[in-house]
């Protein structure tokens, strides 16, 4: 899908989360990746149909704690 939108992955996954409302705070050390994930702010929106098709890949996996389970301050248990 990212690649018919002329656009890298990490592009589409940031458009599919600003397409569903989600404030995104995307982690990186170089110039050229915040570049990258700044473009995903004039990358087209996703129709439903590619929102649907992004969402279906969750497979309940996380490497960090459940965002609505997450507290401020408090350091993650690993």
């Amino acid at each position: 899908m990212a690649q018919q939108r002329g656009i890298t992955t990490a592009q589409l996954v940031l458009r599919w989360h600003l397409d569903l409302g989600n404030l995104i705070i995307p982690k990186t050390e170089t110039a050229a990746r915040m570049r990258e994930n700044l473009g995903a702010l004039h990358a087209p929106s996703l129709d439903e149909e590619e929102r649907r098709a992004v969402s279906l890949l969750d497979d309940s996996m996380r490497i960090g704690p459940h965002p609505d389970w997450f507290e401020a301050g408090v350091a993650p248990s690993v």
